[in-house]
């Protein structure tokens, strides 16, 4: 088949939905499809990852008018963000895709109920992280004196949480407990404790690093931080308006409302490390099962 992906293949410190664009470029060309990512003729399947313009220009409503030409095209729309980062025109796109397209992919079931779709051709499928954030996992079950807990974001939106970070820095001082931000700031906020973003082969080495993995993130419609973090072998504490992360995290960790909550979860964690260090450590899933099943959506139609 021809097989049109709206986003080309990319390396370096980006975010996961790009390490799945990449590896589904791989899947599909190891499997003998064409992958193209302009709208050239007899293309078989769009694969849309986002509705907005790609480095090309060609959008959503690109895709719809190809198909007017092509009756026979097939159009899947894989949810990714929602636009609830602050990005009203994408939400409002996204919503405007539900009619136009012939499946759905959702990385989330909590995205699948934010956009209030309830048709069948559509499946929930969880992202996942690759496969190398296993391969340095921390396994150890006891905390060291030092407590190190984590976070990485390569957004600088204020969803994200900064504030709730900055309260947590100020917090560990003079405690035996330290805070690290990997990752993008926004202007007027630093820690004390920051390195830049890199490369997940980079990442998947320093992450192991820490005990515990905090995100102040909120509705996010697949998060991978936290599934990086996971297949690191950290406990997550996450809070309870994170979107997808609730659907990831709830066998892995705990979830709070507010600051004094989290903390409150923090030494729950704390006191027991082993208990959330063996369920954390049977979280397994990868993306090379995420892509085979969107390989599979794809031959189907």
């Amino acid at each position: 088949m021809k097989i049109y992906i709206n986003r080309s293949p990319k390396h370096g410190p980006w975010g996961g939905g790009t390490k799945t664009v990449n590896k589904l470029w791989e899947v599909l060309l190891r499997s003998g499809h064409e992958v193209v990512n302009r709208l050239e003729p007899n293309i078989d399947i769009i694969f849309c990852f986002d509705p907005r313009p790609n480095e090309f220009g060609d959008w959503y409503q690109s895709f719809v008018n190809y198909r007017h030409v092509n009756p026979t095209t097939k159009i899947v729309q894989r949810v990714g963000d929602l636009g609830t980062h602050s990005k009203p025109n994408l939400t409002k796109m996204v919503k405007e895709t539900l009619e136009h397209s012939d499946y759905f992919i959702f990385p989330s079931q909590w995205s699948k109920e934010w956009v209030n779709f309830e048709s069948d051709n559509c499946a929930v499928i969880n992202n996942a992280p690759m496969s190398m954030f296993y391969e340095n996992r921390n396994t150890n079950k006891s905390l060291t004196e030092s407590i190190r807990v984590v976070t990485h974001h390569w957004s600088t939106n204020p969803k994200k949480g900064f504030h709730i970070y900055q309260q947590f820095e100020e917090w560990c001082e003079n405690k035996n407990i330290s805070f690290h931000y990997i990752g993008q700031l926004p202007q007027n906020v630093k820690f004390k404790n920051h390195t830049k973003p890199m490369s997940a082969k980079d990442l998947s080495a320093k992450l192991p690093e820490y005990d515990i993995y905090l995100t102040a993130s909120e509705e996010e419609a697949g998060a991978n931080h936290v599934l990086e973090a996971m297949a690191a072998g950290l406990p997550i504490v996450y809070k309870e308006t994170g979107g997808s992360i609730c659907d990831y995290c709830s066998s892995f960790g705990e979830k709070y409302l507010d600051f004094n909550g989290m903390i409150e979860k923090i030494e729950e964690v704390v006191s027991n490390y082993s208990h959330y260090k063996e369920q954390v450590l049977q979280y397994t899933d990868t993306n090379d099962l995420v892509v085979s099943k969107y390989c599979e959506i794809i031959e189907k139609l």
